[in-house]
């Protein structure tokens, strides 16, 4: 899970970060509100975790912002402010949860563990197996069946790839969403290498490899998976 935290205090920025990355997730950061509009509309992230007092574009406007154009991604507001009319306002602008400073730090961890597990109960995507036009994938254990009954046994990244696809099915992925994803920021494998892997499922799981069914490459932007 990848989290975009902004938050302009570098001492706050700090602590959380390696407090969210101990919990395993993937953490970008940034103390600037412009800089996250940037980050945002270049990115996938799965939760952002938003300071309301922000340098250049505060939170608030920050939320209202995304939510015109993303109404799925969980957003948690950080404030000093503890009005109701504070409050109320960050909700109204289509914030999820709202925390005010100072904060306990394993509340906070709760508050962002609870948002996420319920961005996958709502997208569906918690499942462990995934079944599709007679294929059926494990995702925990890496094992798949072919519509023709055969056995395969996907790689780490197959499998990784294969979830970011299905989880966001009948959407088109962006390569550097899935880069970031599934390779990290470590490794950017050429455009041919996700081709491959695209290649590879169309021979698994496509009754018709050359006039497939479920996987798409959308030419100049991404991949799609459809059902």
């Amino acid at each position: 899970m990848r989290i975009l935290l902004v938050e302009d205090e570098d001492h706050i920025r700090d602590a959380v970060k390696l407090n969210l990355e101990m919990e395993g997730y993937e953490v970008v950061t940034t103390g600037n509100g412009k800089k996250a509009l940037e980050l945002i509309e270049g990115q996938h992230f799965d939760l952002l975790l938003l300071d309301v007092m922000l340098p250049d574009v505060d939170g608030f406007s920050i939320t209202e912002t995304v939510r015109l154009t993303n109404l799925e991604t969980p957003i948690l507001l950080l404030t000093a402010k503890d009005t109701p009319q504070d409050r109320v306002a960050g909700l109204k602008k289509g914030a999820d949860d709202y925390l005010t400073k100072p904060f306990n730090l394993e509340e906070l961890l709760l508050r962002v563990s609870k948002l996420l597990r319920r961005s996958l109960r709502v997208k569906g995507e918690d499942v462990e197996t995934f079944e599709f036009g007679g294929n059926k994938v494990n995702f925990e254990t890496f094992e798949a069946v072919s519509y023709s009954g055969e056995e395969i046994t996907l790689t780490k990244k197959e499998a990784m790839l294969l979830k970011l696809l299905v989880e966001r099915k009948n959407e088109v992925v962006s390569r550097n969403q899935i880069l970031q994803a599934v390779w990290g920021y470590d490794v950017y494998p050429s455009t041919r290498t996700i081709d491959n892997f695209i290649l590879a499922f169309r021979k698994y799981f496509e009754e018709n490899a050359k006039k497939p069914r479920f996987f798409h490459s959308v030419r100049g932007v991404g991949y799609k998976f459809t059902i």
